[in-house]
């Protein structure tokens, strides 16, 4: 505060403010965020300036003093307390005489004048207070739902795991006490066992050189019949009990080289004691050695069916609505399994779930990860994409229906896993030139991934269970018929199939809304993010390093919305400047490393042959698993890997751990026989038809059922159940149907089912996984609204093609 005259000298009491009243703090006081903010300073006016005077009435109580207001307070109370606060007080000792009395008044009229603006505008700003007052409100309410939300969430899960972990851990793991038997047509074995008082069910495991189908000739095989008795209700002194008995007839190997372990359930009636008793029927004298066990079940069929369906439709929950990521669900869903076994007592050991797990198709795709992440070093994938815009001359749908065929082709000779590992890369960099959003032709991509790898005995893991099996073998389905036959109908699904995508894609926006820059700007920002949040700040230098990433992510965002700010235009929907933009991008995607490629390309193409050899060579002793793993073992010491976690941070790790969570949770559900009751409950609905419509119905139900339960659960442990199944149908004699015919609606209904979900086939995870570690993830719904109309229409068309050809022609 400083007094002075108008000569300058310190000799005036009155307390001088500076308004600085602009358009723009006004406007962010009223209407934006922020605070009203009403700015003092000192000003010293020059001699004589009376502008100055008259334009700056209120001299400040204070130097530099500043009053806020934030904006929900009302701004008419706001000003009747700045002007109690800040608005200068005369006071009589103060006034001189060389000031006068007007001047003083005319000041007053200049800052009543300034109030009654600034009351003013408080009434023309009142409404747009009210509409941020309530869009705050809203915004506030709905944050607080979504932090409730999240809050119910994280507590029922982790009650839910509780309560999964205790029960798991109250009942122990009994094991399977095995017994080693020696059965002939001359000497049986019979035990007696006395009966649990909980006990609904008693399951008896055999262990041997069997087989798990029936015989392709009645009367001719030999087998061991086990017999189980038990009393129906205790006797009366009249009345003795009546005895119920059921047989469980098991065929054996005739090589007697493969040793297979087989379970049969049979239903506890009553508390009296069970006997078992194994015999042998043999063509000659002599003894088969067998390991027996049995244990008690407390829960009835049904009832473990039923938890197995509510167990799996919760898994789909989470999947679907996106609760949590798809690999935890996994992990939920095999907790919950497991538990279940637990309650009803037949809880599996450590040893016997990591067995559960199918470490040859982990050890694929773990090899396969490492060469592709080792291959995109090179530009290969950029240089591709180039190529395949300068093949398709800047049309899209030409692009996106040769990349389709070309991955079709590929899976029907490779295993379909192993093409989406290699194509996934290649397309979204493709998509990245062409400004194309990757999730839907990845999308498209995968599907045809899965229905060609229906065509051949190699494309799809089903397939190749299905031709391994050595009865199918024996009764003439072989590599040549099974291809013959599926190549037909697969080229029927194919004419399909390229018109329902185009006019399932036909109001998608292929392209991206932005311009190339924005959306690369986008990607990186999201890599940037990505990135600094798997660092994990352990030491000083390590949070310094992730301080930097993050303030190399705001730069980017302000950045970008200097971008989104000038952007005002439309991408055309097709590249007209093809032919010119060709040179520019084959300028700036070039091969980089043209040595590493050489190498690449070489364990490449070794590992594809090898996956040939596999399959048509029998001396080849490597399962494709392991051919992987070599292939990535020799890449990585071709090409020198010295920093080897640059090399792991490119694996999938979370694909991987769905992998093995799915497995055990598929398992766990087939110990719930969840898959046995469909694939029996198939078999009694077949046997209901009339005889002259058996095979069509067998046809369209076989066709169905392993399309619908392939597109939720595992097609491999389905198709693995279902073998059994219909060679048992085929060979009852009150049905007596043929089996080539039910092995091919099998085949086509559990590849095709694959594209029904996201998780229904394997190359669809992978294909995720990929994408989602570029950035370019996509959801199960995502994949829903266009994977299963295709699954519908190529099921029902491989269902025709089946009719047509096994019932109208006749070709069995």
């Amino acid at each position: 505060m400083h007094l002075e005259n108008k000569d300058g000298r310190l000799t005036s009491g009155v307390l001088e403010m500076e308004i600085h009243q602009t358009s723009a703090p006004m406007s962010a006081g009223l209407g934006g965020p922020g605070l009203v903010g009403l700015n003092t300073s000192n000003h010293r006016p020059q001699q004589g300036d009376s502008k100055a005077d008259s334009l700056n009435p209120y001299p400040s109580g204070a130097a530099g003093q500043s009053c806020w207001a934030p904006v929900d307070q009302d701004f008419g109370s706001f000003f009747a307390e700045w002007r109690s606060r800040c608005v200068p007080i005369y006071h009589p000792e103060f006034i001189t005489a060389e000031e006068s009395w007007e001047n003083s008044s005319a000041e007053w009229e200049g800052g009543s004048l300034l109030s009654r603006e600034l009351v003013g505008s408080s009434g023309s700003a009142s409404s747009e207070k009210g509409e941020l007052l309530d869009s705050a409100h809203i915004r506030f309410r709905l944050s607080k739902l979504r932090c409730c939300v999240r809050w119910l969430k994280v507590t029922g899960l982790f009650v839910f795991v509780v309560l999964c972990s205790i029960l798991f851990s109250l009942y122990p793991d009994q094991g399977k006490f095995w017994q080693l038997l020696a059965v002939s047509p001359l000497e049986s074995y019979s035990v007696n066992l006395s009966s649990h008082a909980d006990s609904m069910l008693l399951q008896v495991d055999l262990a041997g050189a069997l087989v798990a189908s029936g015989p392709s000739h009645l009367g001719r095989e030999e087998h061991v019949v086990v017999e189980v008795t038990q009393a129906n209700a205790p006797g009366s002194r009249w009345w003795r009990p009546q005895q119920v008995t059921h047989n469980w007839t098991v065929f054996l190997n005739p090589s007697r080289s493969e040793r297979m372990v087989l379970s049969k359930t049979f239903e506890v009636l009553s508390r009296e004691p069970v006997s078992i008793s194994v015999r042998a029927s043999l063509q000659q004298t002599q003894v088969v050695p067998l390991l027996m066990a049995h244990q008690y079940l407390r829960t009835s069929i049904e009832a473990q069916v039923t938890i197995a369906a509510v167990i799996l439709a919760g898994v789909y929950v989470l999947i679907i609505f996106e609760i949590v990521h798809r690999t935890l669900a996994a992990m939920l869903g095999s907790l919950a399994a497991l538990a279940a076994l637990a309650v009803i007592g037949d809880r599996p050991s450590l040893t016997h779930v990591v067995e559960w797990i199918d470490f040859e198709t982990l050890a694929l795709l773990f090899g396969m990860m490492i060469l592709v992440a080792i291959f995109s070093e090179t530009g290969f994938f950029d240089y591709c994409a180039v190529k395949a815009y300068q093949l398709s001359r800047g049309r899209v749908w030409a692009m996106i229906i040769m990349l389709c065929l070309i991955v079709a082709v590929l899976s029907a000779f490779l295993d379909n896993v192993t093409t989406a590992l290699l194509f996934t890369p290649v397309t979204i960099r493709l998509c990245e030139v062409l400004n194309l959003d990757p999730r839907q032709v990845l999308i498209a991509e995968v599907i045809f991934t899965n229905i060609g790898g229906a065509a051949t005995a190699i494309g799809d893991p089903p397939n190749v269970i299905i031709v391994s099996n050595e009865e199918l073998r024996k009764m003439g389905l072989d590599f040549a018929g099974f291809t013959a036959h599926m190549f037909a109908g697969i080229c029927f699904v194919l004419l399909f199939s390229f018109p329902l995508l185009r006019l399932l894609y036909w109001n998608k926006k292929l392209y991206n809304k932005e311009p190339s820059e924005i959306v690369e700007l986008k990607h990186e920002i999201h890599v940037w993010r990505l990135t600094a949040q798997r660092i994990s700040p352990a030491s000083r230098e390590e949070t310094a390093v992730r301080g930097l990433l993050l303030g190399k992510v705001l730069a980017l965002e302000r950045l970008l919305a200097r971008r989104l700010h000038s952007f005002h235009r439309q991408i055309s929907q097709e590249d007209k400047n093809w032919e010119t933009n060709i040179q520019e991008l084959q300028r700036k995607h070039r091969i980089s490393d043209k040595i590493l490629l050489a190498k690449c390309l070489t364990v490449l193409g070794f590992v594809i042959v090898m996956f040939f050899l596999n399959s048509f060579v029998p001396g080849v002793h490597l399962d494709i698993g392991w051919i992987a793993i070599l292939g990535a073992i020799w890449l990585l010491i071709l090409a020198d890997i010295h920093d080897f976690e640059i090399i792991l941070h490119r694996v999938e790790w979370a694909t991987l751990l769905f992998f093995a969570a799915l497995f055990v949770l598929m398992e766990a559900l087939a110990h719930l026989h969840l898959i046995e009751y469909v694939g029996e409950q198939t078999a009694l609905i077949i046997k209901m038809v009339p005889e002259d419509q058996r095979l069509a119905a067998a046809i369209i139900l076989v066709v169905w059922v392993s399309a619908i339960a392939s597109s939720l659960i595992d097609n491999i442990p389905f198709t693995a159940t279902m073998i059994p199944v219909l060679l048992n149908l085929s060979r009852d004699p009150e049905v007596s149907l043929p089996v080539p015919p039910l092995m091919y609606a099998l085949a086509l209904g559990a590849c095709l089912g694959g594209n029904g979900t996201l998780i229904g086939a394997s190359a669809n995870v992978v294909c995720s996984g990929i994408a989602e570690q570029h950035g370019y993830g996509f959801s199960f719904m995502e994949f829903f609204r266009l994977g299963f109309p295709m699954m519908v229409v190529s099921c029902m068309v491989g269902m025709c093609y089946l009719l047509v050809a096994h019932v109208v022609i006749g070709w069995n």
